[in-house]
């Protein structure tokens, strides 16, 4: 478990791709890394397989490269990390379980005074789990929901998070990780199988 707050920006050092086999070499800052240690990679919940002073190594199977964008990383990419939640942890954004839903592009990208607004696409299937001013984790980061439409929805970040996180260099066009709440889609799937029950 998560809070999509993220606490360092990673760098790729490494990519191992042979058959069913995908590793991952990261450089980090964290403060501390331990062997089975989970971490939110660009908000993908991934364990760590190895690690040395800075470096930590994990693997990445089939399913993950086939929701999220981790397929698209090359060497030297910058990536959000968070290690995972402990009792003691402020809960500062909200419960992000690191299990990536689907994935979106950036549509648009506008300021307004001290915000970016971005603009992602999203599908119709999970569309339905996000609301206006509801939370939804885009490449690992806690986000409030400022509008949406049928096919996007908007979100806006302030310079802290544009400097904190890999958000604000995204460019239009790029495809980014996206985890809906997990609360919205309990409370969502109870309503519909309420109503299949009342036919």
């Amino acid at each position: 478990m998560f809070t999509g707050i993220v606490k360092d920006i990673g760098r790729v050092i490494s990519i191992r791709q042979e058959k069913d086999d995908f590793t991952l070499e990261i450089a980090h800052h964290l403060e501390s890394i331990e062997l089975g240690s989970s971490v939110a990679i660009k908000g993908v919940c991934l364990t760590v397989t190895s690690f040395s002073p800075r470096i930590f190594q994990v693997e990445v199977m089939p399913e993950t490269i086939k929701r999220t964008n981790i397929g698209e990383l090359a060497t030297e990419d910058l990536v959000n990390l968070e290690p995972a939640l402990k009792p003691t942890t402020e809960l500062g954004g909200h419960f992000v379980q690191g299990h990536i839903d689907t994935t979106g592009k950036l549509l648009n990208k506008t300021t307004d005074q001290n915000a970016q607004l971005l603009e992602f696409s999203i599908t119709a299937q999970y569309q339905k789990y996000i609301v206006e001013k509801g939370s939804i984790a885009i490449d690992g980061v806690s986000l409030t929901v400022i509008s949406v439409k049928k096919d996007s929805f908007q979100v806006g970040i302030i310079p802290y998070t544009s400097n904190e996180t890999i958000l604000g260099k995204l460019e239009v066009g790029q495809t980014v990780n996206l985890e809906t709440d997990i609360l919205g889609k309990y409370i969502y799937q109870d309503l519909e199988r309420g109503y299949e029950n009342v036919k």
